[in-house]
């Protein structure tokens, strides 16, 4: 089994190389985050590459220690990036430190991931997830408060259907393992590929 760590390097490579595929125009499409483009979702991944300790404390504070308004105070320091200045930042910083190094690197594998599908699905450029990266994600991600995936997976048995994974108890919650993990990510288009009584429950805490 790969470590934490190698699992966020070949995320954030894959991550870095698809970037590059993009055009012009796709830089400035919608992202799932919809209060973000493409380009301004990307200065918020490189963001909490460059924060140290005591930076994140000050980005709290500013931020009235909620997590949307912190993320909108670092987008809005570099809103017009270029792109290859953004895409060599994720290459200079493959491996997870600083706030993505949280959790022995989780943090890091989450957010490349569910950012990577945030792009690539509003975009129709989807991809097949490797399913140890997933696996890993979905792990953590029952248990991330942060971004409040922990109260929509609460009493739910999850069951990915394409990568033999499960956990928890409660009413089935089932289905591919990126939309399973996209769903408790706070993202309701993944939710019309979910199936078992645990998706209308899920279906109403995003909507609530």
């Amino acid at each position: 089994m790969e470590s934490v760590a190698r699992l966020v390097r070949d995320e954030r490579t894959d991550f870095a190389a698809f970037l590059r595929t993009l055009t012009p125009e796709q830089w400035d499409e919608q992202t799932l985050c919809s209060e973000w483009t493409v380009r301004e979702l990307v200065v918020h991944v490189v963001d909490y590459d460059a924060l140290r300790f005591r930076d994140l404390i000050t980005h709290a504070v500013r931020g009235g220690l909620r997590l949307d308004r912190m993320n909108a105070l670092g987008v809005a320091r570099e809103p017009a990036r270029a792109p290859d200045e953004l895409i060599a930042r994720i290459e200079d910083n493959l491996d997870p430190r600083g706030l993505t190094a949280v959790f022995g690197g989780r943090v890091g594998l989450l957010d490349s991931l569910v950012h990577q599908q945030d792009i690539r699905r509003p975009l129709g450029l989807p991809r097949d997830v490797p399913p140890e990266r997933l696996r890993h994600a979905l792990a953590f991600a029952r248990h991330a408060r942060v971004i409040k995936a922990d109260k929509r997976a609460r009493g739910l048995r999850i069951v990915a259907t394409d990568l033999g994974w499960s956990a928890g108890s409660g009413p089935e919650l089932s289905g591919p393992g990126e939309a399973i993990l996209m769903a408790i990510a706070g993202r309701d288009v993944a939710l019309a590929e979910l199936s078992g009584p645990g998706a209308a429950i899920l279906g109403a805490r995003l909507a609530g």
